[in-house]
C-alpha cells in the first residue's frame, strides 16, 4: 500500500486559515457575538477605515461583485456596516463600519491576537514568528511556470 502524498502549499494555507476562522467564530460565539460566515469575516478583514466599494473588496476577497454584495448585506441589516455615498463618485457608496462594527471588530482583532498566542504555545514561538516572517514577505508577482 502507497503512502498518500503529503499535501501540497495551497492545501497547507487553507487547512490554517481555516484553524484561525474555527477559533475565531467560535470564540466570538462564546462571547455572545452574532455569528458571522467566512465572507462576511472576509469584508471586514478587507475593509479600509474611510470605507471601501463593493466593487473592491470583492476584488480584494477573490470573489464576484454579488457574493461581496451579499456579505456586505448580511453585515448591514446585523446593524454593523452602513452605506455611505462615495465623495469620489456620485454612481459608488463606500461600506464603512458602524460604531458596532467597529467594537465588534476590535474584539476580533484582539481574540486572533490570543488565538496567535496559543498558535505560538502549540508549534513554538520561533516557528511561529517565521511563519509569520514568511507571510509578510514580499512574494512578488506571481510567476509563470513550467512543470516538467
Amino acid at each position: 500500500m502507497s503512502e498518500a502524498p503529503s499535501p501540497n502549499m495551497p492545501v497547507l494555507l487553507t487547512g490554517a486559515k481555516r484553524w484561525f476562522e474555527e477559533a475565531l467564530f467560535a470564540s466570538m460565539r462564546a462571547a455572545g457575538e452574532q455569528p458571522v460566515t467566512s465572507a462576511q469575516g472576509m469584508v471586514f478583514a478587507n475593509l479600509d477605515a474611510g470605507g471601501t466599494t463593493v466593487a473592491e473588496l470583492a476584488r480584494r476577497m477573490g470573489v464576484t461583485r454579488q457574493t461581496a454584495h451579499q456579505a456586505v448585506h448580511g453585515l448591514v441589516g446585523m446593524g454593523l456596516l452602513e452605506q455611505r455615498p462615495d465623495p469620489a463618485s456620485g454612481r459608488s457608496r463606500l461600506i464603512v463600519m458602524t460604531g458596532e462594527g467597529e467594537r465588534v471588530h476590535g474584539r476580533a482583532q484582539a481574540t486572533l491576537g490570543v488565538i496567535e498566542g496559543v498558535l505560538a504555545e502549540r508549534v513554538g514561538v520561533a516557528s511561529a514568528a517565521a511563519l509569520r516572517a514568511a507571510l509578510t514577505t514580499s512574494w512578488g508577482s506571481p510567476p509563470v511556470v513550467h512543470a516538467p
